[in-house]
Parts: C-alpha cells; sequence; structure tokens
C-alpha cells in the first residue's frame, strides 16, 4: 500500500509540475508569409474577399478529399463567413469582421480540436499595391493559446506556426496562379451590323510598327487629353483609335489616337493636336473583352465575319477602335473593353 501511495503521491507530483510548466509557456503566437503577385491589388483584394473563390486556391480545400463546405447568404465584404465538416482534418468556420479595399482583411477563424472545445484567432490580409501592376500580399494569423491548445500542440510533432507556414506558402502560390488565370480570360463577340454615329474627334497621328501601337496609342492619348483639358474642351466619348493604313505584311501602319469632342475645333497651325471627323456610316461592330493582346484575334473574328456575310468593307472611311474600359479605369485586363468598327458598303 505504501508503494501505491508513494506511486500516486509522484504522478500528483508530474501532474501538477507538468501543469503549472505548461501554464507558464507563453501562449502568444504570430505567423505570416508575404508574396509578391504579377497581379493587381484590386484584384486580389476581390478574390480574396470572396470565400467562393477559396475553392480554387485555399490548400485546406484544394487539397481535401471529403470537405463538406456550408457558405452562408453572404460569402463576399463584411459578415460573410462559411462553414466546413472533414473526417480528416479539424471542423470550423471563417468570418470576415473588416474588409478595407483594396488594402486589408481581417477574419476570425474558428477550429474544433479533439482536446478542446474550440479555439478563436485572428486572420489578416494586406495587399500593397507596388509598381507595374504587382501587389504584395501578406497572409498572416495570430492568437492566444489556452491551456487545452497549448497541450494539444505538445502532442504534435511540430508548433501551430511550424506546421501551418508551408500551407500558408502553398496558399499564396495558388492565389498567384489562379488570378494569372484570371486575367488571361476573354471573350468575342461579333456584334454584327449597326450603324455608328461618327462626329467630331481630337487626335494625334503617327506612323510606327504594328507591335509598337499600344505604347504609342497610349503616349498621343495622353497629350490629346491634356490638350482637351487645357482648352476646356467637352469631351463626348471614350477614346478611340483611328487606322488610316494598316499594313500586316510589312508589320507598319499609319494612325491617330484621341478622343470624340462636341464640335469641330480649329487648332494653331504648329500643333501635332489635330480635329479630325467620322461620319455617319454601316459598320461591323465586334466587343472584345479582356486584354489588349488580344485584339488580333478580334480583328480576325470581325473580318471573318464580313466575309461569311457577303460583307464589302469600305475604301472610303477608316475602321477603328474604341476603348469602353482600360487601364486607366480597370486594372484587371480580363475586365477591359474594347470595340471594333469596321465601315461596310
Amino acid at each position: 500500500m505504501k508503494i501505491i501511495k508513494y506511486l500516486f503521491f509522484l504522478l500528483l507530483i508530474v501532474v501538477v509540475g507538468g501543469g503549472a510548466y505548461i501554464a507558464m509557456i507563453d501562449g502568444t503566437f504570430q505567423l505570416e508569409e508575404s508574396k509578391v503577385i504579377n497581379s493587381p491589388d484590386e484584384l486580389l483584394f476581390n478574390t480574396v474577399n470572396d470565400y467562393k473563390t477559396w475553392e480554387q486556391w485555399n490548400p485546406w480545400m484544394t487539397d481535401s478529399d471529403d470537405l463538406i463546405i456550408e457558405y452562408s447568404n453572404q460569402t463576399s465584404g463584411v459578415g460573410a463567413s462559411y462553414s466546413w465538416k472533414s473526417e480528416s482534418q479539424e471542423d470550423g468556420g471563417m468570418k470576415t469582421v473588416k474588409s478595407a479595399p483594396f488594402s486589408s482583411i481581417d477574419q476570425k477563424l474558428t477550429i474544433v480540436l479533439p482536446v478542446v472545445d474550440q479555439i478563436t484567432n485572428d486572420v489578416y490580409w494586406k495587399f500593397e499595391k507596388l509598381e507595374n501592376q504587382k501587389t504584395k500580399v501578406t497572409w498572416g494569423m495570430k492568437g492566444e493559446q489556452g491551456f487545452m491548445e497549448k497541450l494539444f500542440w505538445m502532442t504534435r510533432d511540430s508548433t501551430v506556426s511550424e506546421s501551418l507556414r508551408p500551407m500558408y506558402k502553398k496558399g499564396l502560390d495558388k492565389l498567384d496562379t489562379y488570378t494569372q488565370k484570371k486575367m488571361e480570360e476573354y471573350s468575342i463577340n461579333v456584334d454584327g451590323v449597326t450603324e455608328h454615329r461618327g462626329g467630331f474627334y481630337m487626335y494625334n497621328a503617327t506612323a510606327s510598327s504594328i507591335d509598337e501601337i499600344p505604347d504609342k496609342s497610349a503616349q498621343m492619348l495622353s497629350s490629346v487629353l491634356a490638350y482637351v483639358r487645357q482648352n476646356n474642351l467637352p469631351q463626348t466619348g471614350m477614346p478611340l483609335t483611328v487606322f488610316n493604313e494598316y499594313n500586316e505584311a510589312l508589320g507598319t501602319a499609319i494612325y491617330s489616337s484621341g478622343v470624340p469632342v462636341r464640335e469641330e475645333v480649329i487648332t494653331p497651325a504648329d500643333s501635332n493636336i489635330l480635329c479630325g471627323s467620322l461620319p455617319r456610316q454601316q459598320v461591323v461592330k465586334t466587343t472584345l473583352k479582356g486584354d489588349y493582346k488580344n485584339l488580333k484575334e478580334a480583328w480576325e473574328a470581325a473580318n471573318q465575319y464580313i466575309q461569311k456575310s457577303g460583307l464589302v468593307p469600305s475604301t472610303e472611311s477608316p475602321a477603328f477602335e474604341v476603348y469602353r474600359s482600360g487601364p486607366d479605369l480597370q486594372p484587371n485586363p480580363a475586365e477591359w473593353i474594347t470595340e471594333i468598327y469596321i465601315p461596310v458598303q
């Protein structure tokens, strides 16, 4: 009996001492991972802000075969939430508590552990806008572990930071891949024959290789817009580029870029900003939603439509592009909208 009492007393000392040791361990933790992604901050923010996209890049979702996800009525912005159940990993849920476009998101993560009723930690995202449409994305989590949480992690082969850090890295890599694919999306629609009302427009003209058109056009448009503002000219439409000559065989083009104005404007003789006009005319309209690099395919679709429809392109009026939405309004190239107008007889 004495031996049993001694063993029991010894066990009690171990338990009390172990409990005291665990209680003295600092339970405060914070981990985060960052990655510079070649996507605009607006696209990245909107992606993370909507839980419906997480199935495409969140590693806990993409790597699980038995995850059952339940979304609330709201999946984006403050108040959005979702929960999950799984046999292979702990059940839990996530809720957005703060959302500041396009810079940060704060969330509450709840996880049900085997030896703990549940734990709640703070998850945060930061989006730092960089040059050339790049964004530094930081994904982190912080919290205060209670006694049972510290005991739980003592039974594991790694700490909470060591366990989660590789998953955060993987998630940022997947987020990078996902947003890159989203930026590549585009659609082309040949709207058919319609009438363009024509009108006056201020422009700057040049000749260059076809490959230089995007950069040259942007530079000319900038100077035209500055002229329009300085002279208080009412702008009546979106920017456009008129192709006076386009030689694909030689890879060269003569073109002008500018903006529509209300009436004819007489400019000084020495000015490189001029006023031109487009007639009211029948045109084949084609709409590209996506990056400018897909314009060649859009033009091909428009010309194929003209041929199949038995239409004849006009030789008296040049074709032109109108930029309904571009990089100045929308950082995501997949959202750019360009309209192609080819005059027909």
